[in-house]
């Protein structure tokens, strides 16, 4: 017990703390841009819809190194985006916790996405009907009617989302790389800690990071159930 004691004490929590940061800012730029394009692939429909939602789901199969290396490619140092900020703004997304938070908002997208889209499929059409015919904007209608419909799915998926990015490394650790007080996440935290032989260290940061996941999937399940 004072062996635990002591190993908690003295562990730096900076990865965690940034974990949550990052998962945190990652998880509200997949719920934006997720919303948005699940409800436009639930509503609309135009010829090339099933390939262009494909693509973006992408990051669920692909590798994370390949999301990483696409990342770099087009915001890298050497890329025409890439330039421009360095020049014009002398800012790079390359080894700061920026960097993580666009790498895991990139691989966390596809999970808000689809349950977005399906939240906004499973939506009782007549009822926004209904809402129309009292003079609501459709703005108003999809704020009042349509996303307090679909929100516990749209919440239970946002959760996942949030989990995912939490557990993001390959792609983070090739765009931020693991810069300890800077760039080092709870996950690479991890891998560093058994390269170098600290297991103690490693099972401690294993369990904290179980245990968050558990708790998220948990929520998540209920507001699945909520559906």
């Amino acid at each position: 017990m004072n062996t635990t004691n002591s190993l908690i004490a003295s562990t730096d929590w900076f990865p965690l703390v940034l974990s949550l940061k990052v998962a945190a800012v990652a998880t509200l730029l997949a719920l934006i841009v997720g919303v948005a394009l699940g409800w436009v692939f639930a509503r609309k429909k135009f010829f090339g819809a099933t390939v262009l939602e494909a693509v973006f789901m992408l990051p669920l199969v692909l590798p994370p190194t390949v999301i990483g290396y696409a990342i770099l490619v087009a915001a890298g140092r050497r890329s025409p985006l890439g330039a421009w900020l360095r020049e014009h703004l002398d800012y790079t997304i390359i080894f700061s916790w920026h960097g993580a938070v666009v790498a895991s908002a990139v691989v966390a997208l596809p999970l808000v996405l689809k349950s977005a889209s399906a939240a906004f499929s499973g939506v009782d059409r007549s009822l926004e009907a209904a809402a129309s015919t009292l003079r609501q904007s459709p703005f108003s209608v999809f704020l009042r009617v349509t996303l307090p419909l679909a929100w516990p799915g749209i919440l239970a998926g946002t959760l996942l989302a949030f989990a995912r990015a939490m557990g993001e490394f390959g792609a983070s650790l090739m765009v931020a790389g693991s810069i300890p007080k800077q760039t080092q996440t709870l996950s690479m935290a991890i891998y560093d800690a058994v390269q170098a032989g600290h297991d103690d260290l490693a099972l401690l940061l294993v369990i904290v990071t179980s245990l968050l996941s558990i708790t998220v999937l948990v929520l998540s399940n209920r507001f699945f159930s909520l559906r």
